[in-house]
């Protein structure tokens, strides 16, 4: 071998391990890549839903600190109401005129579909990076009206991924600070994005949960319309 294709071959050595480095960290990049949209198809896009985790854990633990009214003449206020149902509708508005966005409101669970999470108020992009969020413009559960909470299917813990498999009958149950209020649902509909009368008032008081549809696209809305059917205040409330 002569001196000068030894050197060739040495100065090309560093060059192939590098590009062999390259290679290898290419593989692991795609098949990364390709992890990341088996696990979005099939159950949720898996950084965001770490990131929801986390924020998830952070807003329950504020949640639980949470005051129900914020001032001493709305607790006189509410010392005056005659029952229950009075003083659960005067929290509810307390509390909704004192929301904070992105700040956790109550929790919501529905045990058909195994969903357990903290309500974020407002239902902003960045709210709903956090959980399902309460439309600030209806009334908070325990209010008369219809309340509004949206939520994620795909991404950021997919919160209402599964909310196609619900059907009539179904137990929904929001806990408020002040009261744990049930729901059943009465129907699912799908909508156009512009359908802002899914959250109408109605002779009854009722909760209405929406999501993009279908998966991965967000074309339409899905609609979950159920009916409250019972209030039962916190003992923070009494």
């Amino acid at each position: 071998m002569t001196t000068v294709e030894s050197q060739g071959r040495t100065a090309a050595s560093p060059l192939r391990r590098a590009l062999r480095s390259l290679s290898t960290i290419l593989i692991v990049a795609g098949a990364l890549l390709l992890v990341d949209a088996v696990l979005t198809v099939v159950w949720q896009e898996p950084l965001s839903a770490i990131y929801s985790r986390v924020e998830q854990s952070k807003l329950g633990k504020k949640l639980d600190d949470a005051p129900v009214l914020s001032s001493p003449a709305e607790q006189r206020a509410l010392a005056a109401l005659p029952d229950d149902a009075r003083r659960i509708a005067f929290a509810a508005r307390a509390y909704n005129r004192h929301a904070k966005a992105g700040e956790p409101v109550g929790r919501i669970n529905i045990p058909k579909i195994g969903l357990e999470r903290v309500i974020v108020q407002g239902t902003g992009t960045t709210d709903l990076r956090k959980g399902p969020g309460h439309y600030p413009s209806t009334p908070m559960p325990g209010a008369p009206g219809t309340i509004g909470i949206a939520g994620h299917r795909t991404t950021y813990g997919a919160p209402f991924r599964h909310v196609d498999a619900l059907r009539k009958g179904d137990r929904i149950t929001v806990r408020m600070p002040y009261a744990t209020i049930t729901y059943r649902v009465e129907r699912l509909r799908i909508v156009p994005p512009t359908a802002t009368w899914v959250v109408d008032r109605r002779s009854y008081d009722r909760l209405v949960l929406t999501a993009c549809h279908p998966l991965y696209s967000a074309a339409k809305r899905i609609v979950v319309f159920a009916r409250e059917v019972s209030a039962k205040a916190t003992d923070r409330l009494r």
